[in-house]
């Protein structure tokens, strides 16, 4: 990795290399939740050079890749109908369902339009008043605020033509649902920066306290990264187990408590299918009733249908940090970038996309 080799040799990054190699004291296994985190570990070269007894695996962090495969037939299922368009983030374009993907919808006549965000879905639905624009919500934390400005934005602008399918999740709980599972023997998170700008770093100290598990939130650049590694080897290596915050510039403990209150009044908890951890209450967010004329599901009568995942997929099993990509005999030979079979290898945050474009030589 060019760009680790050569900030390996700055002044800034000698003492935090040296200062890890000090701190791992034990064997430990940390797993990063995020996916950004994945792809910026990968892709800083950050794998490379962790020291002997420190083990880094993925966690379910990806909102594309832990989107479930009958969520996926549904989106592809609504785009079909006529007189609708559907607006998605580009990740969700090539997503394979049972039988195809949407971007094999539009390939067939269906309307698809990738946009960079709600609002500009909400632009499609004013300049296409002749059709319903459904703009597909999946995301984390993070996302939800932006989902629930631009409906309210329709509903203050009698904007009859827009809903939301929500498949919205939240953070922690499919953390509390896979450290449940006595399989997966895991040290400490690398907790997410961006989820936790919204929710704050105080939201993970229930699951340090209850798992004893060591908690930072780390942003994203390589000294970042390596600062959060330090703290969480030197929290497991010593038992003194907390929540840190390495990423002070855009997380504080309370979170952002504007956004939570204008998410609470247009979404309430709801249980929530994820790719691989099954269906886990109240870890989804639904439209609320009194905003049920912007809810899809609604509107469009929606069920879901059932759905298999991929046969020799184990796309959920990496998402649980059970597998690493390598161990799924479909990784880079079926399955690739190009023909992809599961969403980890379709999606920007996916674990399989990133050992796939940056992991080939460890």
């Amino acid at each position: 990795m060019k760009y680790l080799d050569e900030y390996r040799d700055s002044a800034l990054a000698k003492p935090l290399v040296l200062e890890l190699r000090r701190a791992v004291t034990k064997p430990l296994r940390v797993m990063e939740v995020c996916g950004s985190h994945t792809m910026a570990i990968f892709r800083n070269g950050i794998r490379s050079i962790l020291p002997d007894g420190m083990q880094l695996v993925s966690g379910p962090g990806c909102p594309v890749c832990v989107t479930s495969a009958s969520h996926m037939d549904a989106f592809i299922g609504m785009a079909d109908r006529p007189g609708v368009r559907v607006a998605i983030f580009g990740d969700l374009f090539r997503v394979p369902g049972s039988h195809g993907s949407l971007s094999e919808a539009s390939s067939r006549g269906a309307k698809v339009e990738i946009v960079y965000s709600p609002m500009d879905a909400l632009d499609l639905a004013i300049n296409n008043p002749g059709e319903l624009v459904v703009f597909l919500g999946v995301g984390f934390e993070t996302t939800t605020p932006g989902i629930a400005a631009t409906i309210l934005a329709a509903k203050n602008n009698n904007i009859k033509n827009f809903v939301v399918f929500s498949t919205q999740k939240t953070m922690p709980a499919p953390m509390e649902a896979l450290l449940s599972d006595p399989a997966l023997q895991i040290d400490g998170l690398l907790c997410p920066g961006h989820v936790s700008s919204i929710i704050g770093a105080g939201a993970w100290e229930p699951l340090a306290k209850k798992y004893h598990l060591a908690c930072v939130v780390g942003g994203f650049e390589t000294a970042d990264l390596l600062k959060s590694l330090i703290l969480l080897a030197r929290q497991i290596g010593t038992g003194n187990i907390k929540v840190e915050n390495v990423y002070p510039r855009a997380v504080d403990w309370e979170g952002n408590q504007r956004a939570a209150k204008m998410v609470a009044e247009i979404f309430e908890p709801a249980d929530m299918d994820w790719r691989g951890l099954g269906r886990i209450p109240m870890s989804g967010l639904k439209i609320r009733e009194k905003y049920a004329a912007f809810d899809a599901e609604v509107r469009l009568d929606i069920t879901l249908p059932e759905a298999q995942e991929p046969k020799g997929c184990l796309c959920g099993n990496i998402l649980k940090g059970m597998n690493t990509p390598r161990e799924c005999p479909l990784f880079s030979s079926r399955c690739t970038p190009s023909n992809p079979i599961g969403p980890c290898m379709v999606s920007s945050e996916g674990t399989c996309a990133a050992y796939h474009k940056y992991g080939q030589d460890e």
